[in-house]
């Protein structure tokens, strides 16, 4: 499965099916943590990661922007910044180069206008607090954002629930799975749809019952 491939099978799932899928399989998913929000709601982020790192000065970020190339993801390690390292200025820069969105583990602001772009942007936080212009972070290192690690060249999946790293190996591993997940979904939800009550659908009792008996089991779908 080459990038290309992926890339339009991940545009047709989404990060719970992906993040069930490495339940199930195990294979390293780097799921971010709760507090990295998108500004927009209803895109989807794919894209290579082109990481940043600074704190409280966005004069790298700029760097970033310069050197990243389309369809690229820039994503920040704000080290704790309290000051915004992203707004209005910088996604709309992105959009022009083709970048595939922006991901920044720290505050942003311009949120309105933000809001009303066609670019997959996630943030931490909130201000209308400046970062300053006069510190030299670094590039293209490995960094935390949304409390994983992300390496130059990961692939990040978005959407409205948070943000997933990997490689593009794990991600091949993990979209048959996830596919068939979606799928399964579908149809209980076909089901209730036509009447049929999740429990039916379910293994729920024996699940319980083997549990209370300390023998080993998973919840699966019967459809």
């Amino acid at each position: 499965m080459d990038c290309e491939e992926i890339t339009a099978r991940l545009a047709r799932l989404d990060t719970a099916c992906l993040c069930d899928a490495d339940k199930a399989l195990g294979l390293g998913l780097r799921a971010m943590d709760a507090g990295m929000r998108p500004m927009r709601t209803g895109l989807k982020l794919v894209g290579r990661a082109h990481t940043v790192r600074c704190r409280d000065d966005f004069l790298t970020v700029i760097k970033a922007l310069a050197d990243a190339a389309p369809g690229e993801v820039i994503a920040i390690d704000s080290q704790g910044s309290t000051k915004a390292l992203t707004g209005e200025l910088f996604p709309t820069e992105a959009l022009r180069k083709g970048l595939a969105g922006i991901v920044n583990d720290g505050p942003c602001r311009d949120t309105a206008a933000v809001r009303a772009m066609d670019l997959p942007y996630y943030a931490r936080s909130i201000t209308c607090v400046p970062g300053t212009t006069n510190q030299l972070g670094e590039t293209q290192i490995a960094i935390r954002c949304g409390g994983v690690e992300v390496r130059p060249g990961d692939l990040l999946f978005g959407d409205d629930d948070g943000v997933v790293a990997a490689t593009e190996e794990i991600f091949a591993g993990l979209i048959p799975r996830a596919e068939e997940i979606r799928q399964q979904e579908e149809q209980l939800l076909k089901g209730m749809a036509a009447g049929r009550s999740l429990l039916e659908m379910l293994n729920f009792d024996e699940h319980c019952a083997k549990i209370r008996a300390g023998a080993e089991s998973a919840l699966e779908f019967r459809i």
